[in-house]
């Protein structure tokens, strides 16, 4: 087991412990402990990825394991903060962490039936040999969900160890901004996805646009292209046109058709090819 599989399972490992010491009101600090722990294991997600990509150490397992630990790790978190009661002294009434109560839960909702939903939407696209990149808004929802759990345990720590401290008013101005905070989130998570299944729709139809590049006006090349890098695990517009000896614009449309048909990573001058090589032999054996 390589070295970015080894901080997912980690990552996963570090879950129940995010949920103990959130749970365990008898132990001093716990939910600031919970808190960190869940900072560490949401930190660990760019770093395996990055590290897997500059080693060129990209398995399926990595790419199994990664999407359900980064799922299971903001399910428990959500859980936590809009499930379990936060008191202490001076605090009248014992409330999750996200209050009103209604809207902590139909966010919840919201946000995990976006992930389902997205899961399955990627589950369709395997059937069919496609291999969807993740997109910028998707990374960007997926680091404002680590941060506003984040936020909310930092909170719930506040409120049992120093509410006293704080007072009334400054708990109203932290639990407003939160509650935006929240908001957003919801927000990025739902526009995301929708963003997502649009720019991916092909996947829904019968047909397969890898199978029928030129019905669907992608680079009739990128079979030859893939063949040539897919071992190397990277790929750029510059490499193209150097071993092809293609010109720069047709070797950037090249690598922007790649992008779309998901064989390739979405960000950078040199993409991660997302594609393995059995999965690459077996869309153009069927396309042939």
């Amino acid at each position: 087991m390589n070295l970015p599989n080894k901080i997912t399972i980690s990552r996963i490992c570090l879950i129940p412990l995010v949920i103990f010491f959130f749970m365990a009101d008898f132990i001093p600090y716990g939910k600031l402990v919970a808190a960190l722990i869940f900072g560490i294991a949401a930190i660990t997600d760019n770093i395996d990825g990055r590290i897997a990509r500059k080693r060129n150490l990209v398995t399926d397992l990595g790419k199994f394991l990664d999407p359900i630990a980064d799922k299971i790790l903001v399910m428990s978190g959500l859980l936590l903060i809009i499930a379990w009661p936060v008191s202490g002294d001076g605090f009248v009434s014992a409330l999750p962490a996200v209050t009103p109560v209604w809207l902590g839960i139909l966010c919840t909702i919201l946000i995990l039936g976006r992930e389902l939903i997205i899961s399955a939407f990627r589950q369709i696209a395997a059937t069919k040999k496609l291999v969807l990149a993740a997109d910028k808004s998707g990374k960007i929802k997926a680091a404002f969900q680590d941060v506003t759990i984040f936020l909310y345990m930092i909170y719930a720590f506040i409120i049992v160890e120093f509410y006293p401290s704080i007072g009334s008013t400054a708990n109203t101005v932290l639990n407003v901004i939160l509650i935006i905070l929240l908001a957003i989130t919801t927000i990025l998570t739902i526009t995301s996805g929708i963003g997502y299944i649009i720019k991916n729709f092909h996947v829904l139809k019968d047909e397969n646009p890898m199978l029928d590049a030129e019905k669907y006006q992608y680079d009739l090349i990128i079979p030859e292209v893939m063949s040539e890098f897919i071992s190397e695990g990277v790929i750029s517009a510059d490499k193209i046109a150097a071993r092809f000896n293609l010109p720069e614009k047709r070797s950037k449309k090249i690598i922007k058709d790649m992008a779309e048909l998901g064989y390739i990573s979405e960000d950078g001058d040199e993409r991660e090819i997302l594609i393995s090589e059995k999965e690459f032999r077996n869309v153009f054996e069927r396309g042939e």
